[in-house]
């Protein structure tokens, strides 16, 4: 009789065993019960990773979900770092300037105005260009404009802030690059007798990129229009600016060498 119970006994925790070991493990908690934190440590950690399509989706839902709070804010500000990692400048720029509109108090709106700024600085630059230099001055100046304008507004609004010299730097960059551009389509208009297009440009050039080193060119584009459409007193006005800033200057004699337009 003993020997039938013991018997029994193996029968059961073996089949128990069995039962245990043939057990699923426990099923991962869905998406839908996790709570806010779960989801920014989840879209975190996805952009720590670099995985930013990831990043992105847990973001957004997030958001979806969990609309106010610290962690919205967060998670709308981190987003757009993610949008511009994952090539995608408009949905960038998109959540920043939702970021700066809903939340102008909050703690980060220096690295919001930073970040806008990048975004506009390499905003359409292709695969190509980023391993075979181009010259950016010949590229669609409006993308620089509105990175000038943010960056400018960083240090405007937050001298102190870490991401203040960084910003300062790269104005001086897109202030060249404007202004250069700006000489490029003036000599276009001169080789095409468009001159006072061409004049129009270098002015501007002289009259919104002080101290950058197209000026000089500038001021020479009107020197030789101004030769070319026979207004004497213009030019002598503007040789005699180039001859005091930039003395020596190989457009002084070219301008001079110019005849009016009969």
């Amino acid at each position: 009789m003993w020997i039938f119970k013991f018997l029994s006994l193996c029968l059961i925790l073996w089949l128990g065993g069995c039962a245990w070991l043939g057990k699923s493990p426990p099923e991962e908690k869905p998406e839908a019960d996790w709570t806010v934190e779960r989801f920014y440590a989840e879209a975190k950690a996805a952009l720590n990773a670099g995985d930013y399509q990831k990043a992105i989706t847990f973001y957004e839902q997030l958001e979806a979900r969990y609309p106010f709070g610290v962690y919205a804010q967060q998670a709308l500000l981190e987003s757009a770092y993610a949008y511009y990692k994952f090539n995608e400048p408009e949905s960038a720029l998109a959540a920043l300037d939702r970021f700066i509109r809903l939340y102008p108090l909050n703690s980060h709106m220096d690295y919001a105005h930073y970040l806008k700024g990048l975004v506009s600085f390499h905003r359409g630059v292709g695969i190509v260009e980023r391993y075979i230099p181009r010259d950016e001055t010949q590229r669609d100046p409006e993308s620089a404009r509105n990175a000038l304008k943010s960056f400018k507004t960083l240090i405007q609004r937050f001298p102190d802030s870490k991401y203040a010299e960084d910003s300062a730097q790269r104005i001086v960059y897109l202030r060249n690059r404007l202004a250069q551009h700006e000489i490029n389509v003036a000599h276009y208009y001169m080789r095409r007798g468009a001159y006072i297009g061409a004049i129009n440009r270098a002015k501007y050039v002289v009259e919104n990129y002080q101290r950058t080193p197209p000026v000089p060119e500038a001021l020479t584009i009107m020197a030789r229009g101004y030769e070319i459409l026979g207004l004497n007193e213009l030019k002598e006005d503007t040789l005699r600016i180039l001859e005091l800033s930039f003395p020596g200057h190989s457009g002084i004699a070219k301008a001079r060498t110019l005849k009016a337009v009969k």
